[in-house]
């Protein structure tokens, strides 16, 4: 099922959530909406599950307004990020729920509801837990629970409120890569909620970056950690180098990169080529600090007018080089997003 967001806005007294908010999310893709908090995007699913009014416009489900559609009616299945187990119901009556609770007349046979319930733990590859209880699994399998019963009822519409933000970091990563799986399997429009730029980008078909209750850019993850459309993007999504220009006959030249006087070039700290002596265009840095983190090496270092620099190097290329902390050296970018100074971020 494709979603339609046509001019949502939203505000909670003087406090602007939304703002003109138009988006369109193919029917099947996994969408993921980024960006820190308070910039809306919970807001944003919440008005797409029908858990929150907008003030105007509207949401459309495969082309018919929804807006005013009751919540119980959208079809939406909803994870949240606290998982909202019934403590006193078993794995199986967990999941089972959504289906029981259905008017008689759309109720589905006690003999269906068991075989899909089987089916789903099956998905989610928990089947053996189906007569425990919620306090005794572990936190990632509570959220493929939840995540089983939000399946259940076979919305056409899945939404995810950042739905690993509970875990530890090796069990999130293990489980976006599975939920990435899953919804292969499922092929069910899915929407999810995350501040976590690594999460976005690996898991998403389609990430939108939002700030400020707006929309700053959409695609794919490679096309927006690529050519990040705005400064704002290119710091979210990663760190980054920000070098003031150096003017020279009325441009502005960072390496050898060269735009209008009162530019900002934004590089990559995996972007910034070292060298020991100067070679075309470079600029002159001291070593501060070196640590390898893992497989890379990180440089602390600074320019001449004390900016920070970072550079990231394979601990392969580092080795071959092995710069140390005190030494002055020669930094040149292999590629720059150039933005214009007072760029509002």
């Amino acid at each position: 099922m494709s979603i339609s967001i046509d001019g949502i806005a939203k505000r909670f007294g003087q406090f602007v959530a939304l703002d003109n908010i138009q988006l369109e999310l193919p029917s099947g893709e996994l969408t993921a909406l980024l960006g820190p908090s308070g910039c809306g995007k919970t807001t944003l699913l919440r008005i797409i599950a029908g858990l929150e009014t907008p003030d105007s416009g509207r949401i459309l489900f495969q082309g018919e307004d929804a807006t005013d559609v009751d919540v119980r009616e959208r079809q939406v299945g909803f994870v949240f990020q606290h998982y909202a187990l019934f403590r006193h119901m078993s794995v199986f009556e967990n999941v089972a729920f959504g289906l029981r609770v259905r008017p008689r007349k759309t109720r589905p046979p006690e003999a269906e509801i068991r075989r899909r319930v089987h089916q789903l733990l099956e998905l989610v590859q928990l089947d053996w837990l189906a007569d425990r209880y919620p306090a005794q699994l572990s936190g990632g399998q509570r959220q493929r629970i939840a995540l089983a019963r939000a399946l259940a009822v076979e919305p056409k519409v899945l939404l995810l409120d950042e739905p690993f933000g509970a875990l530890d970091t090796q069990v999130r990563k293990e489980l976006r890569r599975w939920l990435r799986r899953l919804h292969d399997e499922v092929h069910v429009t899915s929407v999810f909620v995350t501040h976590d730029q690594e999460e976005a980008l690996e898991v998403a078909d389609r990430v939108v970056v939002m700030n400020k209750g707006r929309i700053e850019q959409m695609g794919t993850p490679d096309a927006v950690y690529d050519n990040p459309a705005t400064p704002f993007v290119y710091q979210f999504l990663g760190d980054v180098n920000l070098f003031h220009s150096r003017v020279h006959g009325g441009f502005a030249q960072v390496g050898e990169h060269s735009s209008p006087d009162g530019a900002v070039a934004y590089v990559r700290p995996h972007d910034i080529e070292l060298l020991r002596e100067p070679a075309g265009s470079t600029l002159a840095v001291v070593v501060d600090h070196v640590r390898a983190i893992g497989p890379v090496v990180r440089l602390d270092m600074r320019l001449d007018n004390g900016d920070p620099v970072e550079a990231e190097l394979s601990r392969e290329a580092y080795a071959a080089q092995a710069f140390k902390a005190g030494e002055r050296v020669f930094i040149r970018p292999r590629q720059a997003k150039v933005f214009a100074d007072d760029y509002s971020i």
